[in-house]
């Protein structure tokens, strides 16, 4: 096969279009925001575990801990303890691979319960955060 033109060379430019960001790869199963109380100096576990094993991103450009997922953020009301809860309800984090959480948490040594859904193939893992609010972590479906 012969090219039409075999003296053209193919160059790539440089796309000058600004670059959207990749989105983090867990989501909240929330309608909105998520608000949860923290005591005062658990930044750093909070941290720790948002942002290192569940992979969400924190903003910057606040004084209390903010952390972005796909499609809302968990806002932290840090408090002076004793913390009263409203609810004992826990937060639904959505990951791509529940596995990979899993073998996190082991290795830093944070304690978890693994259910078993009613349906094949359906798990979830139950804990609570550093400041001691319950999260249900669960494996993301692509189907919706």
């Amino acid at each position: 096969m012969e090219l039409d033109h075999p003296d053209t060379i193919f160059r790539r430019e440089v796309d000058q279009r600004l670059r959207i960001p990749e989105p983090p790869p867990v989501r909240l199963v929330t309608i909105d925001d998520a608000h949860l109380p923290a005591a005062a100096g658990s930044e750093c576990e909070l941290d720790s575990f948002y942002v290192d094993i569940l992979r969400f991103e924190r903003e910057p450009d606040f004084d209390f801990p903010i952390y972005r997922s796909e499609n809302f953020r968990v806002v932290f009301d840090v408090l002076e303890p004793p913390i009263e809860r409203e609810t004992f309800r826990p937060l639904g984090i959505e990951v791509p691979s529940l596995d990979e959480i899993e073998q996190k948490l082991l290795v830093a040594e944070i304690k978890y319960v693994r259910q078993r859904g009613l349906m094949p193939g359906q798990a979830s893992i139950l804990l609570r955060d550093p400041a001691g609010n319950w999260v249900q972590i669960e494996l993301r479906s692509e189907l919706r």
